[in-house]
């Protein structure tokens, strides 16, 4: 697998119809050119700094699995988020794999609590990682839907910058059976299986420079219609 650098396009959101029933966290998309490493071979958004988390976790009656660092990550029922990744042997970079797949978690967490300010995701989002979780929940708050179904996430693949304070974490994501549902009526709004439930992702993962352990998503990139992940 290639780690070259993707060439960033901005999309506007897609109308709200579209959303519902793609029900996919796809703002960013991007192209990855001839998809061949740059000279220098840098992780693209690397240079991202860390901000201090913005809120503390508040208790509730969670299994402890749901709070790796002390914030509860728990998800409805009716969704189930499966990661497929085996553990790199590298600590930083499993470390960071673990923070990506809690990101995900925190933005469906925001979507199901119907806001931004929810501490999982100030938590593990920083900067342009934070802006697009923040985007992406307000999108489904505005449309009046939630999630509901299975998200598979796998053939992830890590990578880390010379000084270990970033890693790239890239990985397939399958949406044939994830779900918008309209918060007022319960309908689900399912769609008919297409290479768009297929999707790329790229997380810059920037370590906390007061936590060993924690990592934040500072820039998010995705390919759309994504042909590999089939």
């Amino acid at each position: 697998m290639s780690h070259g650098e993707f060439t960033v396009k901005r999309r506007t959101l897609p109308v709200a119809a579209a959303l519902a029933a793609t029900a996919a966290l796809l703002l960013t998309a991007c192209g990855s050119g001839d998809d061949k490493a740059s000279d220098n071979d840098k992780i693209a958004g690397a240079d991202q700094g860390s901000e201090t988390p913005k809120a503390s976790a508040s208790a509730s009656g969670a299994p402890t699995e749901d709070k790796p660092d002390g914030v509860d990550l728990s998800l409805p029922k009716d969704l189930t988020m499966v990661f497929d990744w085996p553990k790199p042997k590298d600590e930083n970079e499993a470390a960071a794999m673990d923070d990506a797949a809690n990101f995900l978690r925190a933005i469906y967490r925001g979507i199901d609590k119907r806001t931004t300010k929810d501490a999982a995701l100030t938590t593990y989002a920083t900067g342009d990682g934070l802006h697009y979780g923040e985007v992406q929940i307000n999108a489904w708050i505005k449309g009046g839907w939630t999630a509901t179904g299975t998200e598979r996430h796998y053939d992830v693949s890590t990578r880390s910058t010379t000084n270990d304070q970033a890693v790239e974490v890239a990985f397939c994501v399958d949406s044939t059976k994830f779900y918008g549902k309209e918060i007022k009526t319960g309908k689900v709004l399912k769609t008919e299986p297409s290479i768009k439930d297929f999707d790329y992702f790229k997380i810059i993962m920037t370590k906390y420079p007061t936590a060993d352990d924690l990592w934040q998503a500072s820039k998010v990139y995705v390919q759309t219609k994504a042909a590999k992940c089939q």
